[in-house]
């Protein structure tokens, strides 16, 4: 039996699992047969909680079609909350290492299991504009593209046209996001996602992705987005120098949903 802890960061929804003593191995028939929302739990992804010198954990994550080597915003948000409650964390900071390096994060606050969660992203110092849209990479790729109205797009054939455009070949494929600009430095966002194939409530690193590329498209002079996506609202911070954004920091919530345990 494996035990297991399930989070979700806006409605983006996670499989946890304490890998501490290194003694669960799955393979990605067993991950795919996790998330599955029918014969299994359920989620966008999983996570393996793992240890390493120099940090206060590791993880390792995984899209729900079992592939991995990419790093996931809320994901990272909810591994937090969730070494937090193993006690792995003392005080209100913490350092781990994901698949694109090490990140910190702050615990804003917490409650009853809900967390907001401060969770620092990789700097972007390159942006590749297209005519219809931003690619860039906040530890996976995204393409972003403004329009007029996210509610109005029909995101599974549109999101899948962008994911396995040859254009994005080189990165094994891009996440789609559909932004829309409600009014100065608020934005609504929907997003395809890679991995998961599919719409999902929130994406962390393409939320990211959508904050910095709006700041270049429009080259606003704030340090701060506000963005809806259909689970929640979710803010990013960041500092630019040029074409460089560094400091990035997303912020937003990270909730425990119930635990339980398995046999695979």
């Amino acid at each position: 039996m494996i035990e297991f802890v399930k989070y979700h960061g806006a409605g983006n929804d996670f499989i946890l699992i304490d890998n501490r003593q290194g003694i669960i191995n799955l393979s990605e028939q067993d991950i795919q047969f996790l998330c599955d929302r029918h014969f299994g739990i359920g989620g966008d992804g999983l996570m393996l909680l793992e240890l390493s010198q120099g940090v206060d954990f590791v993880m390792k994550y995984y899209n729900s079609d079992g592939s991995s080597d990419m790093m996931c915003g809320n994901g990272g948000r909810c591994i937090v909350a969730f070494a937090h409650s193993l006690g792995l964390i003392k005080g209100d900071n913490t350092t781990f290492l994901a698949p694109d390096g090490k990140h910190n994060a702050e615990i804003k606050s917490y409650s009853n299991d809900e967390y907001i969660i401060k969770l620092s992203i990789s700097d972007v110092s390159e942006i590749k504009v297209f005519e219809d849209g931003e690619y860039l990479n906040t530890g996976t790729s995204h393409f972003v593209k403004f329009c007029e109205d996210v509610d109005l797009i029909d995101i599974i054939p549109q999101g899948r046209a962008i994911r396995y455009d040859k254009r994005f070949d080189f990165a094994s494929g891009a996440n789609a996001n559909f932004v829309q600009v409600v009014s100065e430095n608020n934005l609504k966002i929907r997003t395809y996602e890679r991995g998961v194939e599919d719409e999902t409530l929130a994406c962390g690193t393409g939320i990211t992705a959508s904050a910095i590329a709006y700041a270049n498209k429009f080259n606003i002079t704030s340090n701060q987005v506000n963005i809806k996506a259909r689970g929640g609202d979710l803010r990013v911070h960041f500092q630019r120098q040029g074409d460089r954004f560094s400091q990035i920091y997303l912020e937003g919530p990270a909730k425990r949903v119930f635990k339980g345990e398995i046999e695979i």
